[in-house]
């Protein structure tokens, strides 16, 4: 036994237009469409709800007993239906976001406090993780993804992509020297990545190639952790420019064979399962977002 909202609306409607007649012109249709719902929901029901005599309609004591839930069922949908329009109007809820630990504290963390302004209900759990997470498995709403993507299960939006360059602290160039050709590489110590292997493949021009796979003296797994590990002096590193432009401007960091690198753009995607709804907490953060990252 499956009842139907149409059934309830149409029971409860015409006990309050006292005919149905008159429930039929509220509801805007037609009289025979009324008493085929009423009699489809007093069979489904297996019990006489309305008595009818040409003269008035009366509940019955299973009617009126019944009429009390009906009425408890149209008000929590009708409830339901407010605060999801509710919603989408003031977006709220919890809203739990990965990102790369760079990513999280170059991007996300910096428009965090203007988002909330904007947005108080909404109520943030900001993960990180260096490596590629479940989803599901970690209950995560949305994930930013820097890269190229693989997972054809997700569903991808792009917000903007960063460009690549080479890297070195004036310390390290002090006591070292400075490259001035791809070949010099090979006498400096060489920041990479632990994986994917592709992170250590430097939009460089070398021979008839636009990449110069290097060989890392020094590995980590974070590009935070490089990051560091180029400002506190200990090599060049290939990073991308959201987590290093202020670096560069104080001049913490230096632009190294910039005649020789390739101009690279290093993608940035949010993503999420296919079969999940956009809901307006994720489309109003995946908004802010790229509004942000396409700000001069």
């Amino acid at each position: 036994m499956k009842l139907s909202l149409e059934e309830l609306l149409a029971f409860t409607t015409v006990i309050d237009s006292r005919s149905i007649t008159a429930a039929a012109e509220h509801l805007e249709q037609t009289v025979s469409g009324i008493s085929r719902a009423l009699g489809r929901l007093e069979t489904k029901l297996g019990t006489t709800l309305l008595r009818r005599t040409t003269r008035k309609l009366e509940l019955t004591e299973e009617g009126a007993v019944f009429l009390a839930h009906a009425r408890d069922i149209l008000a929590a949908v009708e409830s339901a239906e407010y605060q999801m329009t509710i919603r989408h109007q003031r977006p709220a809820g919890r809203l739990r976001v990965n990102a790369a630990s760079p990513f999280m504290l170059h991007v996300v963390v910096p428009m965090v406090a203007d988002f909330r302004e904007q947005f108080p209900d909404i109520e943030l759990e900001l993960h990180s993780s260096d490596n590629i997470i479940d989803l599901i498995e970690q209950r995560t709403d949305v994930a930013l993804r820097i890269g190229r993507l693989r997972d054809s299960t997700l569903h991808a939006r792009p917000l903007g992509s960063y460009r690549l360059r080479v890297l070195a602290a004036p310390s390290y160039l002090e006591a070292h020297g400075r490259p001035r050709r791809v070949t010099d590489l090979a006498r400096h110590s060489l920041i990479g990545f632990t994986q994917p292997e592709t992170l250590n493949h430097w939009p460089l021009r070398h021979g008839q190639s636009n990449s110069f796979e290097i060989s890392p003296t020094l590995k980590a797994s974070s590009g935070e952790t490089v990051r560091q590990l180029a400002l506190a002096g200990q090599g060049l590193a290939c990073l991308a420019d959201f987590m290093t432009e202020q670096d560069r401007r104080s001049g913490a960091l230096v632009q190294l064979l910039a005649k020789d690198t390739v101009e690279v753009l290093q993608p940035v995607n949010a993503v999420y399962y296919r079969n999940t709804p956009l809901s307006a907490r994720i489309q109003c953060f995946l908004d802010f977002l790229a509004a942000r990252m396409a700000a001069p």
